[in-house]
């Protein structure tokens, strides 16, 4: 993507389902899980950049030791440096303990980050500042071993307001206002009284020492969970684990943020992507499973699992955006997806050239867009295939333009080089914008002046400013007849709510086109009657996406054009054309995965009409905040 957007978080969960000596003994060390969740993380570090955490649970410690431990770190390379530290912590014991490093017991009771139950996360900052106090996991401290809860997840919720209410409503006095806290507090409350329930029904027949143990393993977090998510409204993966080692991970109604577990006699395994679990267990992908939208994978302090349905399913909507961009495309069902997206832009791209290949040069956007582009390039083998047979069904060629038709190949050529991750200390915007402007570098003497068309490939295009302020200009020295910028997604004309940092109106150059084209129509009244409409929206018992509307009055290939005209840099010589995939080979391309609300505007919640109502009244205030 040549526009940089956070997004996303990642979680990984390990659950040791044998005693720590069954481990030392296998493997030859009691560092195995620790080795097994730094590979799931660091397989996931593509997930969140800003920071990391990593918490772990004892279960079967004796009362005075400590039971959990947990670091968090916001340094440049986050997962490295906690477990630098965890490993440093571990050596420091083999060195005090020597030969009683392999001993588990001892192990267990002098040293940190031995348990059973390990969490990890990877953050990328959509909502609030870069602290460690923001990175999970977050913890819900009791004295109570079963009353603690550690808690991580990939998940934004668009009606954080509704849950504050809420938590004051139980009588509680949140300290802060922001989803995780929440989340937390919400499971946490219930957690709370689920334990006292259990208490209250044997308070009589049992010492309170006998009770705790009743309680840890007729503890319902099931119910739990179904009591606290009831008013949840957004997309997420939640995982959480209680002091006295039970775990749950649960995946939100319409299956929006991924969640995927492995299990075996040895582990339960869970990771926000398959390729993780695949790498760090080298198991094979038909073993790995999808925990079900609406359910959540629980796993009790046994260690025995299983999936239960917490919340009631809505039709499933998870994100397509993963598929295009966001995930790891070594997953072999995402890598075929992003193909085919390439191959299904075929037609449009002959279009834009005239069918001419042979003044036509093809490459990509570096790196997330090379596997969309190899399919493009499949796609025009496939056309000239078609081409061959229908001249030699037609007529017989003449012998010396035979070995032409035969060997003729598309032109394929590495234009677009990231060259550096330049910083953007410089204040003042001429010079940023020439900073910016050299992210990217070219290769030269390739394209025939004057003669050739460029058709570049990008995953996706959301604001078009590097487009504009970069790679056009860098593509135009080379002196090119035109330039088509090609986008596997479709036009997104919408903000995401979920979880991935796309929230205001004008950062998506579609809206801008948008707002152009009213303009230029006459239209512009348009805007204060949407507005209006989505001031009363507030009070309404069904909210409504009024956004739409805007977009409504013109073709889809009107607002490509406006977008074309409006990242052509001042002076650009060559010709720009912009070419969006279309929404339903969007389908076509990925038809397990119908989260389409950034292109469609469809969202999956209530909370997401909400939010893009909102973020349209934000930009016609003029303020540049969040819309959730």
């Amino acid at each position: 993507m040549s526009d940089s957007i956070k997004h996303e978080c990642g979680i990984a969960m390990i659950r040791l389902r044998k005693p720590l000596p069954y481990y030392i003994e296998k493997y030859g060390s009691p560092l195995y899980a620790v080795n097994k969740l730094y590979l799931l993380m660091e397989k996931q570090h593509n997930r969140g950049q800003d920071g990391a955490g990593v918490a772990n649970i004892k279960i079967a410690v004796r009362p005075g030791s400590r039971y959990i431990s947990r670091y968090r770190s916001i340094n440049s390379q986050p997962i490295a440096h906690i477990f630098k530290k965890i490993t440093k912590k571990l050596a420091r014991a083999q060195k005090e303990g020597k030969n009683k490093f392999y001993n588990a017991e001892w192990l267990q009771t002098n040293c940190a980050f031995t348990g059973e139950v390990w969490l990890g996360h990877l953050r990328y900052g959509t909502h609030g500042q870069n602290s460690v106090e923001n990175c999970h996991p977050m913890l819900r401290q009791n004295n109570w071993r079963s009353r603690n809860l550690v808690v991580a997840g990939n998940f934004n919720m668009t009606n954080v307001d509704e849950l504050f209410d809420n938590l004051i409503k139980l009588g509680q006095h949140p300290k802060e206002k922001m989803d995780t806290v929440t989340v937390m507090e919400k499971i946490g409350h219930f957690l709370d009284e689920e334990n006292q329930l259990i208490f209250n029904k044997y308070k009589d027949k049992y010492t309170n020492e006998e009770i705790t143990d009743i309680i840890e393993h007729e503890l319902d977090l099931q119910r739990v969970l179904r009591r606290s998510c009831k008013d949840f409204d957004g997309g997420y993966a939640m995982a959480g684990m209680t002091g006295h080692g039970a775990a749950f991970v649960a995946r939100d109604p319409a299956g929006i943020r991924p969640a995927y577990y492995y299990a075996d006699d040895e582990v339960v395994v869970v990771a926000s992507e398959k390729p993780a679990i695949k790498t760090a267990f080298n198991v094979e992908y038909d073993q790995i499973q999808e925990i079900e939208p609406g359910h959540a994978l629980i796993i009790n302090k046994a260690g025995d699992y299983d999936q239960y349905p917490f919340i009631d399913q809505i039709e499933k909507r998870s994100c397509s955006f993963e598929r295009i961009y966001f995930s790891r495309g070594t997953d072999p069902d995402i890598y075929n997806e992003r193909k085919k997206l390439g191959r299904l832009l075929i037609p449009q791209v002959l279009k834009s050239i005239n069918f001419d290949l042979k003044n036509t040069v093809f490459s990509y956007i570096p790196n997330t867009a090379e596997t969309a582009f190899l399919g493009m390039t499949a796609g025009l083998e496939d056309y000239l295939i078609s081409q061959r047979k229908d001249i030699f069904i037609d007529g017989k060629p003449h012998i010396d333009s035979l070995e032409q038709i035969l060997s003729f190949r598309p032109r394929i050529e590495k234009l677009v080089i990231k060259d550096a991750k330049l910083r953007t200390f410089i204040t003042d915007d001429a010079h940023r914008d020439e900073l910016v402007a050299h992210v990217y570098d070219t290769t030269y003497e390739v394209i025939k002046k004057e003669q050739d068309t460029v058709v570049l490939i990008d995953d996706s295009i959301v604001r078009g400013t590097t487009l504009e302020k970069s790679i056009l200009k860098m593509l135009d020295r080379l002196r090119p007849k035109k330039i088509v910028v090609v986008s596997s997604a479709p036009q997104i004309r919408f903000p995401d709510c979920y979880g991935i940092d796309m929230s205001k109106m004008k950062d998506f150059i579609a809206f801008r086109a948008v707002l152009e084209l009213l303009k230029e129509t006459g239209n512009e009244n348009l805007l204060e009657e949407v507005y209006e409409k989505c001031l009363r929206s507030v009070n309404e018992p069904r909210v409504i996406n009024h956004v739409k509307e805007l977009y409504d009055p013109f073709t889809y290939h009107q607002v490509s054009r406006k977008i074309s005209e409006i990242v052509t840099p001042p002076g650009m010589k060559a010709e720009v054309e912009v070419v969006y995939q279309t929404v339903e080979n969007l389908h076509k391309a990925c038809p397990n995965h119908s989260g389409d609300w950034y292109f469609t505007g469809n969202y999956p919640t209530p909370g997401g009409n909400k939010v893009v109502n909102k973020a349209f009244v934000n930009f016609m205030e003029g303020k540049m905040i969040r819309a959730y």
